[in-house]
């Protein structure tokens, strides 16, 4: 399995990471979709932005858990070092969010396939939803067990 340092969590927590990361997903939307107008061609920017995302936990620096994005990232790290400190409730609502972004993944792909727009921007847009309130609910783990 894929394991980051503390040295990377810190760097993956850079609001500049968590940011661009979120823009990866209109542009992996986009790439996908341009298969439409340039063919195989498509595979380049899907490419580029693979790279991006495999990239981008080293591509900014490391961060205090300052700002909003930053806790949230802490709290993931938090989650997936320490699973004994998570509660219950915590829990619960974080297999809702993966369920929501699960539906979400299933309507982009619907839309991809198909070529249809809303399913695909309906589809994004729960993905996008479910990953800032899984952000913001870690930032409250972060700051829960980290006093």
């Amino acid at each position: 399995m894929f394991r980051m340092s503390e040295e990377t969590w810190r760097r993956h927590a850079n609001p500049w990471s968590v940011w661009t990361r979120f823009a990866a997903i209109p542009a992996m939307l986009l790439a996908i979709w341009s298969r439409t107008w340039i063919g195989w061609w498509s595979l380049l920017p899907i490419a580029v932005v693979i790279v991006w995302l495999i990239v981008n936990p080293w591509a900014f620096p490391p961060v205090r858990p300052d700002s909003w994005a930053a806790r949230g990232i802490y709290g993931e790290h938090a989650w997936v070092s320490h699973p004994d400190r998570v509660p219950p409730d915590h829990r619960r609502v974080a297999r809702l969010l993966m369920a929501v972004g699960a539906c979400g993944f299933a309507l982009i792909t619907w839309g991809l396939i198909a070529l249809e727009v809303w399913p695909t921007v309906f589809g994004a847009t729960l993905v996008v939803l479910a990953q800032l309130w899984r952000i913001d609910r870690f930032g409250w783990l972060w700051e829960r067990v980290s006093q």
